[in-house]
């Protein structure tokens, strides 16, 4: 976090500024500030703070308007040290647990419903995301012949989830020699990770020498990648809440409507920015505006968080203009990583 030394006064009006500017999408004056706020200044003085927030890099000034705004390095200091994280409402909490004991026990279920919520709360562009298996830990595989040249590979997970990929053979086999690969393969792989499977499975395997066994090893050898790496992950997410990010007031302009568009057209650049955002300290994370390195996302914000099955993890977070309530959607993205992770701890 940087320090930026501000006084208290400066501290106080530009977060009033910024709640200002959150609750109106309009340029902030300082008689607004001076009315609205009880800081004992007049509006002249807050008008030199202003000024001084200005030049300091921390508002703008529009060329239409009297009146400032944010700038990311103002929004930055923010979110780093002026905002209050508030409690989640008790009406939010009380639907969130409501649709949760509704809901299947379903994993994708439980992924939509989840997005669904947060989307709804926050007013912005949700995403939730699968858990990624990387650190899984391989509890079972199992090997089940849907035909004499294809097959179905079911990977147990020791959090209690399930992956399965369907493959094609170029040769012929049955069950029966498919039982004795799945035996071979528990054996040597139960316990592992999937990284740990990925990286040694072609020493794990180099001493199986019987003739018949060699077809499907030499195939599973060939595929090992495939099947123990996150090759569907982006498919394996949900994003919602279009019609909700549509209605502020940022995209009354045509401009800024056609660029929301083809961001929420565009899945694999949402989910890839949110995975880069990912931390390994179970805290959330925020990047705003020209922190974005993608030209077309730098007019919004991300806030994202890691949710947790056993050793797995899955991320979810929002999208949506610098201008939003970073408070209240940190909260509803804390409690429902929360409430869906333990909820998938059950399954």
């Amino acid at each position: 976090m940087e320090n930026y030394n501000l006084n208290e006064r400066e501290k106080a009006i530009l977060r009033n500024v910024i709640h200002q500017f959150i609750l109106t999408a309009n340029p902030v004056g300082s008689r607004n500030i001076a009315k609205k706020y009880d800081l004992g200044l007049s509006p002249a003085t807050i008008r030199n703070i202003m000024a001084d927030l200005e030049d300091t890099g921390f508002l703008g000034h529009p060329h239409t308007s009297a009146g400032r705004i944010p700038t990311d390095k103002g929004y930055r200091l923010y979110v780093d040290s002026l905002m209050e994280i508030s409690d989640l409402a008790a009406e939010h909490k009380k639907r969130i647990e409501a649709e949760f004991n509704r809901a299947l026990s379903d994993t994708e279920e439980l992924l939509r419903l989840s997005s669904m919520l947060l989307s709804d709360i926050t007013n912005q562009l949700a995403c939730v995301t699968f858990p990624k298996f990387e650190s899984a830990v391989l509890e079972k595989i199992q090997i089940v012949q849907l035909s004499s040249t294809r097959i179905l590979v079911v990977l147990s997970i020791k959090s209690g989830m399930v992956k399965t990929i369907t493959m094609e053979l170029n040769f012929e086999t049955n069950s029966q020699y498919l039982d004795a690969i799945t035996q071979i393969l528990n054996e040597r792989l139960t316990s592992l990770t999937f990284n740990e499977i990925k990286n040694t499975f072609r020493e794990r395997i180099k001493d199986i020498t019987n003739s018949d066994h060699q077809p499907i090893i030499r195939f599973f050898l060939e595929s090992v990648d495939k099947i123990f790496s996150d090759t569907n992950y982006t498919d394996k997410a949900f994003i919602t809440g279009a019609k909700n990010i549509v209605k502020q007031p940022e995209f009354d302009d045509a401009g800024n409507f056609q660029s929301i568009i083809e961001l929420i057209e565009n899945k694999d650049i949402i989910i890839h920015i949110m995975d880069s955002k990912r931390t390994d300290n179970n805290q959330f994370s925020i990047s705003i505006g020209s922190e974005n390195q993608v030209e077309i996302l730098q007019n919004y914000s991300f806030i994202v968080k890691d949710y947790k099955v056993g050793n797995t993890t899955g991320i979810l977070g929002i999208i949506g203009p610098k201008r939003m309530e970073y408070s209240k959607s940190i909260a509803a993205i804390v409690y429902i990583a929360e409430i869906l992770s333990s909820e998938l701890k059950r399954m």
